[in-house]
This record gives structure tokens, sequence and C-alpha cells, in this order.
């Protein structure tokens, strides 16, 4: 961090007073002048060095507010002169030579008495070139990370670090209680004079000084209070009203619990063509080159946060009156810059709107940002600077060195320090506006904030290209991160059967392997201690004859059936039998409110409902056609149709068809359906046989309830691959120790549940399988999961996706357990995006809303249009497509994989089916299963809640 951190322009100064002049904001009582006070009382510190003074107290041993900066010296130096020089400014002022006692917790300046200042020399010339710029920059960064002891002057030191015959470099390092930007250029501005006189043998041809800082701290206190305070405060407290808003920017690791001060920079240069566009665009609107860099940057911040009510802190030197110019001190002070970015203005009135914002603010400048902090008394979170937790700073052109016998040269050095989470420093130099990030390294790597950079230029290129647009249209990802997301992130174009049946799929598998075991579980015909076990042949000729049968009842394409039963092997019969009449399945869990189930009987008016008979009498209100799969009758009805035929030759549709309609609650509770085709489904496990991948000699474990979409997984990746599935009974999914014992039983190779499945699996003292394939998803992952799961199984899979666009979206193989499990890569032909609330593009590391595409989606909402409209949108990527909203938070990581934050509207998910946070204790209360299933509500700041 250079002594220019709080610097601005010194042209910036008549511009101010010029912004100021014919106002009504320049009225008010004009301050009496700063005169001398007795040194022999007890002094005081100014509003600013009492927060400095009490940060360091809280932080011992922080670099935050050390000044360093470097100057090379080429020729021939007289280290003499420059120590007398030196002696005589810190003389000169007493600030550098003032230290803070400590008296009761109260801070006491006392001024030391001046003595001879000596560089501390260091010489490398003995060094090859090579490693002498090396140890330079160590030293460099050795010194800025050396803390200033407060309580001891003279609060500035410098060290020469020799690196040839007349080739040196000059550290010096202030700290900000005693220094300020404006103070390097008064410093350097008196180092130049002196050491040409004292080259020459002359004595100072500077004055000595009237009035001192510890006047200013005086002039401060006693004028800042009574009407001149209250008109300055009136003004904040009613520009500051109301919430403060926190300025959320995505963070790559979590915020500390305590705000830390470890920072890094990113430099930059604007070119030459760009900063003459904007100081063109500035002149055409009457503002000042500032206050379109700051409307600028505010717009990114908007499009990086969402939020439109802005607060960014700017500084000002604060050097208002004449007989403080010549003086070294900390007299910078903080404005806080509010500005309404609401109803997606046009950049062009962005910016008077940020004008009017600086007229108001320029004008109640005198009020010390500590003060105002200390009237506002705002809620603390101490992990957060308060106010603000943003700065922009724009800087005043270096003060030239001018030394006899010397080429002095600044060189770039930030130092360590972070005062904020994100800091902005700009200026204007010869080769355009320059700059630098400055980042809080506990929150920020270095690729986003590089990143941060080129979104800059594009904003601020766009911007002069064309200032008349609207906020949400400006450019702000450069064109290879526009390719990145549209083309090689979404590149998943892969052949599949396009025109393939979902259980034509199965019918093939079982003419490949008709003998080989498909099917195992619990049967509603057998005894409930035995398991019925099916072959691909027997599976195929016991649907066929139901199919024959439901065909009779006028089920055929996109006619819906209802199968509510429990989880046995005539289950999987009568879901397979209504794909094969050409029907679709509406999956009913028999644990389902009454209500719920009436509902969906009632909405979708199915025609027949296939059930067993000790679930039939608990249908409610239903008038169709019920058929027992468990009745001996049905039976003997059945086995008089054909079931023999492999292929299931009757007319059943094409691929455009549905399969299957599963409801789901919406964001209103209210449940709906949702209406999925043949051809995302064999999309999907033509995707899943790639990855995670399923083979012949696999047995899967199906332990999820048929009305959560991912049961479509657990039978229909088995069943079309030559695989195994075992379904496990409804109470030993329920119970850790059983569920274990069926996976060591059935020999389980393959696994898919929710995280809470897992943790109770892992709470009995599951031991695990090292060759188990675990698929994981459908919840949020609480801490530790994948760090507990993975020594348990030959690979870990974190699966997403919503119901309406088919069971899974996008997988990411888990290799080591990071805070945050990401969410992966869209599978094949499936099309993510990340978009803002105008379905823009968000850059990588941004939070927007996830928007899904391609052929998972699903058809709609069943007889509701308008939702359908609402939820399915027209792509702004690509012609005649369609975009899924998910309504989830989600962003894109650097290297082209997501991460999932959670809902946009923060929901529950209770054995499978969406319960709004306020329905929590209802559904609790109705649910069958309570006190035995596992109920997680996810809340983003904290983590999971068990609930129940």
């Amino acid at each position: 961090m250079t002594p220019d951190l709080h610097n601005e322009l010194t042209a910036r100064k008549a511009e101010l007073l010029s912004f100021l002049k014919g106002t009504s904001l320049a009225t008010g009582a004009q301050p009496p002048t700063v005169k001398r006070v007795p040194r022999a009382g007890e002094l005081s510190l100014s509003f600013a060095q009492m927060r400095l003074w009490l940060l360091n107290e809280l932080e011992r041993g922080s670099v935050a507010y050390n000044l360093p900066s470097l100057v090379h010296l080429r020729g021939n130096l007289d280290l003499a002169a420059l120590d007398c020089s030196l002696s005589e400014i810190v003389r000169r002022h007493e600030i550098l030579r003032t230290y803070y006692s400590s008296a009761g917790g109260h801070p006491v300046p006392m001024i030391a008495s001046p003595e001879p200042f000596q560089v501390s020399v260091v010489d490398l010339q003995g060094l090859s070139e090579a490693a002498r710029e090396k140890e330079a920059a160590r030293l460099a960064l050795v010194d800025a990370r050396q803390p200033f002891d407060l309580g001891k002057a003279p609060l500035i030191r410098a060290t020469l670090l020799k690196l040839a015959a007349e080739e040196q470099v000059l550290l010096l390092n202030v700290h900000h209680i005693a220094f300020d930007g404006w103070s390097h250029g008064v410093f350097l501005k008196e180092l130049s004079v002196l050491y040409k006189a004292f080259l020459q043998g002359q004595a100072s041809p500077l004055p000595d000084l009237p009035i001192q800082y510890a006047d200013f701290a005086a002039w401060q206190r006693e004028w800042l209070q009574g009407d001149v305070l209250k008109r300055q405060l009136d003004y904040w407290k009613e520009r500051l009203s109301g919430s403060l808003p926190v300025l959320e920017l995505p963070t790559d690791h979590p915020r500390p619990p305590a705000q830390t001060y470890n920072g890094e920079t990113v430099s930059f240069v604007f070119s030459k063509t760009l900063t003459d566009a904007l100081k063109s665009l500035s002149q055409r609107e009457d503002v000042t080159l500032f206050v379109t860099l700051l409307a600028a940057f505010k717009v990114l911040l908007l499009r990086y946060t969402g939020q439109v009510d802005m607060l960014v802190g700017t500084p000002i030197a604060n050097r208002n009156r004449a007989e403080i110019e010549g003086l070294i001190g900390f007299f910078v002070n903080t404005l806080a810059m509010r500005t309404d970015l609401s109803g997606n203005p046009t950049f062009r009135e962005l910016m008077q709107r940020v004008k009017d914002t600086a007229l108001g603010a320029y004008a109640h400048q005198d009020l010390p940002f500590e003060k105002l902090v200390e009237e506002l008394n705002p809620k603390r979170d101490i992990s957060r600077s308060p106010i603000f937790q943003v700065m922009l700073s724009f800087l005043s052109p270096a003060q030239p060195l001018e030394l006899p016998g010397l080429e002095p040269s600044r060189l770039e050095f930030h130092g360590e320090g972070a005062q904020f989470d994100l800091s902005l420093y700009l200026g204007e130099t010869g080769q355009g506006v320059t700059g630098w990030f400055s980042y809080n390294t506990d929150l920020f790597g270095k690729g986003t904030i590089e990143r941060m950079v080129e979104h800059y230029r594009t904003l601020l290129e766009g911007i002069t290209a064309r200032p008349e647009s609207k906020l949400s249209e400006l450019p702000l990802l450069t064109l290879p991160e526009r390719h990145r997301m549209l083309v090689e992130w979404n590149d998943t174009r892969v052949d599949y059967p396009e025109d393939v049946l979902l259980h034509q799929l199965f019918e093939a598998q079982a003419e490949r392997t008709p003998g080989a075991v498909v099917l195992a579980g619990p049967s509603l015909t057998q005894a409930s201690t035995s398991q019925a076990s099916w072959t691909y042949a027997e599976l195929n000729q016991r649907a066929n004859a139901l199919a024959h049968y439901l065909q009779t009842l006028g089920v055929g394409p996109d006619v819906l059936v209802a199968v509510c039963m429990e989880r046995t092997v005539e289950m999987v019969v009568g879901l397979l039998a209504v794909l094969k009449a050409g029907g679709a399945y509406v999956p009913l869990d028999p644990a389902y409110p009454r209500e719920r189930l009436a509902f969906i009987l009632e909405d979708t008016q199915v025609p027949v409902v296939l059930t067993q008979q000790r679930i039939a009498p608990f249908l409610p209100g239903y008038h169709g056609r019920v058929v027992c799969l468990d009745d001996p009758n049905l039976q003997v009805e059945i086995q008089k149709l054909t079931g023999d035929d492999f292929r299931f030759s009757s007319n059943s549709g094409d691929a455009s068809h549905l399969a299957y309609v599963l409801y789901t609650s919406g964001s209103t509770g209210k449940p709906k359906g949702v209406e999925i085709c043949h051809r995302a489904v064999v999309n999907f496990l033509s995707s899943m046989r790639a990855a995670p991948g399923m083979a012949a000699q696999d047995t899967l474990l199906s332990v999820t309830t048929p009305s959560f979409d991912i049961f479509g997984l657990e039978i229909w990746l088995p069943l079309t691959t030559g695989a195994k599935v075992v379904i496990a009974p409804e109470e030993v999914t329920r119970d850790g120790r059983e569920l274990a014992a069926l996976m060591r039983q059935s020999g389980a190779t393959v696994m898919q549940a929710t995280p809470s499945t897992w943790r109770l699996l892992l709470e009995s003292g599951w031991e695990g399988n090292r060759h188990l394939k675990i698929l994981c998803g459908g919840e949020a992952w609480p801490p530790q999961l994948a760090e507990q799961l993975l020594p348990k199984c030959a690979s870990l899979w974190n699966m997403y996706g919503p119901t309406e666009t088919t069971i899974w979206s996008t997988l990411h193989r888990v290799t080591r357990a990071d805070a945050a499990v990401p969410i992966g890569r869209p599978i094949a032909n499936t099309q993510v995006y990340v978009l803002d609330g105008r379905r823009q593009l968000v850059p990588a590391g941004v939070v927007g809303e996830l928007y899904i595409g391609g052929s998972g989606l699903a058809r709609g909402y069943f007889a509701r249009p308008e939702l359908t409209a609402e939820r399915f949108v027209e792509s702004p990527f690509a012609a005649n497509a369609r975009l899924y909203r998910t309504g989830d938070r989600a962003r894109w990581l650097p290297d082209g994989t997501l991460e999932c934050l959670g809902r946009v509207d923060q929901q529950v998910k209770i054995r499978g089916f969406r319960i709004e946070p306020g329905e929590v204790e209802a559904a609790l209360a109705r649910h069958p299963a309570v006190g035995q299933c596992v109920v997680v509500a996810r809340d983003d700041a904290r983590g999971e809640k068990i609930l129940a």
C-alpha cells in the first residue's frame, strides 16, 4: 500500500470548489483559523487518529496502516545530506516524532525532542544482479510487514539498499496515524529542497511552520460541535438513514469471523484511447473523471451482487484550509457515497445521480468519518468494516523528487495490508488511467481480482461506446469468457437414440440377457420375510401381460395412470406396463397426506389407478378404475392376455410422448405436475451409462420413494444396462443398521441416496464398501460428509438436477473433501447458464440464478400453462430453445465447474417432496413417518439445520 492511498488529484480541489460554488450546500458558518495551542497541557488526537489508535490496540502487530514506498536512486548519493534532510523534516513536523502513551486506556499524544535521524544502510553489492533484485524485493516486503510501535517515536523509518556504486533503493515507511497521501507530496517537496541545500553546505531555506498537526487536532475538537456538528450530522444521518446496505460480494473463501487485514494488490493500466474517451464523456456530461469512474465502479458492483442500494467509501484530502496545506499529518477524511441504482437507469442517468451524491458529500466533508460512525452507531459486525466495505480512491500524480546528481524514480509497491474487503485506487498518468485493486486475501483469490480488472475495463469500453445503454445492457464479460460459458463449458453434444422409447431400451436389454436376474425385493404375493427375484424375461412377460390389460382400459399415448403402491417388485411391473401400454405413470407415495393424494387425483383426472388391496380404500374421493395388482381375480384375468412377446408391438407412441408426470410442491406449496417425455429420460440414461457408469455386473440398491424423481435412475438405469436392482423395503430405508445389513446381503455396488440417508448410515456405524459407487444428491451436502464418505467407497459422485430437467442435470466426481462440494458440469446434451435478474451471463465466481436447457427439459407443468410460461423461458442464446429457471443460486468456478449455493426461495425437502419453510410444522404433524424421517432445512448462512 503506497503513501498515495487516500490522495486525490490536486486539480480536483478546484473541481470540488466549482461543484460547491453557488449551491445552497455551501452555506453555513465559516470555521475559525487554526491557531497554535500551548504544548504544556495535554494534547488531543484528531478523530481520525483516535480510530487508528483504537484499531491498533485491537489488532496489535497489524500492518494494515503502514504506508511503505520505494524510490530508485541512480547516481552518486550523498548519504550525509540525505540523513540531514530527513532529520530536518522530522524536526519540522512534530507529528513524525509524536508517540502515544496510554493512561487508563486513554491515548495521550507526546512529542519527543528532535534527534538526528539516520538511514539504515544494507549493502547488497556483493550479490549477483539477479540475487540483488530478489533480496531487495524481500527486504522491502520485510520492512512493509514490520509493525510500528505507536508508543515509540519516530513513526517513520528509512532504509537504503545499496545495489551498486551509483544505484540504490530508498525504502520509506510511515504509519498512517502521522501521514496521508497529501503528506507524501509535502514530504518529497521538502526533501528535494533540503537535500539540495545541504549538499551545497547551506542552511535550510524552509521557514519554520507556524502551526503543527497537534494544533489542527485541537482546533477540530473545538470547532466541530454545537450547530456546526448538528448541520453536518443532520445531512449524513438523512443520507444514511434506514438499514445500511451490506455489500455481499461473492468471495472465494468463507468470511472469517473477525475482520482481517491481510492483503495483496493487482495493478493495471487502461489505454490512452480509453482514457481519452472517458474524459471526453465526462466533459460532455459535465462531471469529473472521478464521478464517471465511480459510477462505472458502482455498476461493476451492481452486476456482481445485484444490489441497487450501493455504498462506496471514497477519501477526500480534507485540506480545505490554507494554513494546513503544508503540514504533514493524517488529515484525509472518508466520505460514504450512497447511490440508488434501482430502476435500471441508463449510464448517463447514473452519472447525474452520482454527481448529486458527490455534491452533497463534498459540502459536508468536514464531519470526520470516525465521528459519523460513532453517531450512527450501526449494528456492529466484527467481520466487516462499518458503513461500507469497499473503497474507491482517486490519486494525485506523484510529486516529483528532484535530487541533484541523482535520477529518482518511484517503484510500484503497495505492501500487503487491506483496510477493506476491496479497494480500487485510480489515477491518471501519461499512459492513461492506471491503478490497482487492493483486496483481502482471506476473502479473494488473485485470479478473481484479475478477472475483475478485465470486467471493469470491458464495462468502461462499453460505457464510452454507448453511454445511453441501460445498466443491465452494458457489456461485462470479455469475449473469451463469453465463449467459455456459451461454448466450451456447454459443449455436451453426444449422440443418443432420440427416437427410442424408455421401455424399448429395457426390451432390447431383455432380449440380450433374458436369463439374468434384474429385479429383487418385497412382493405383494409372497410372505413379507421372503424376497421375490425375477429375470429380465420374467419381468418383461409380466409387464407385457399387464400392458395388454391396461390398453383394454383405454390407456395409450399421453394417457396418465396413477401408481400408488408400496415399494415392491409389483410396483416396478406396474410402472413398466404403463409405459408399454403407451401411457405415462404418475407415482403416488401411499404415505402422502390424504389431501395431497386427493389433489393429484383430481388434478390429473387419471382414468386408472394401479394400487394394492390394502391401500385402495384410502384413495380419497376417486371414482375412476382402481386396479389392485395383488387381487387374485385380476391375476387370472391378466393371464388370459398375451404376455410372451419380448417387444410390445402395440402402438405406444413416440419419444415426444410422456413417460411420467411427477408432482412436486412449487414456490406456493401447491403441487404441480412435471411432464417428462421419453426422449428426456433416454438422454439422461445414455449420459449416466458413461458417467457415473453402470455395467451388467453391478447391483443397485434402491432406497428412494417412487414419488421422488431420482427413483427413475434407480429403476431405469439398471433395467436398461443389464444390471440388477434390489428394492429396499420402506421400513429398512429408515433404519441405518438394517439398511447397512441389506447393503452387505445384496452385494450392492451402486447406491443413490440423499445426504440425509448417507448420514443415517454413517451414524449407525456403517463401515463402507470399497467396491461401492456412491451417488449423492437431492439436498445440500452437510459439512464433513465428503470427508466421511470418501474412504468408504470406490467412487463418490455429487448429483444435481431439478425434476423439471429430468432427474440429474449435472454431476461431479468428488475426489477431495472441500468445504463446498461443486455440482460439477452438465451431463450430455444439457446446457447450464448462470444469469442475473435480467438474464445476462454473470462472470465466473459471481452468484446468479441457474438456468438449464437441452434434451432433459420437461414439456412443462400439467394443465398449468401460465406457470409453464413463467418457469420455462425463451433462451437468449439459441433460437427456438427454452431454458428452465431453477430458482437455485449458483456460480461458475474458474475451472468450469458449478457450485450451487441454495434456493433463491428457501425450501425444505421431506422424504422426496418439497415443503415451504412456513409449512414445516404442519407437514411434520400430518406426515405418517414423523419421528422417523429426517427433515433438513437449508440455511445458507449457517449450513444445514436438522429440524426433526
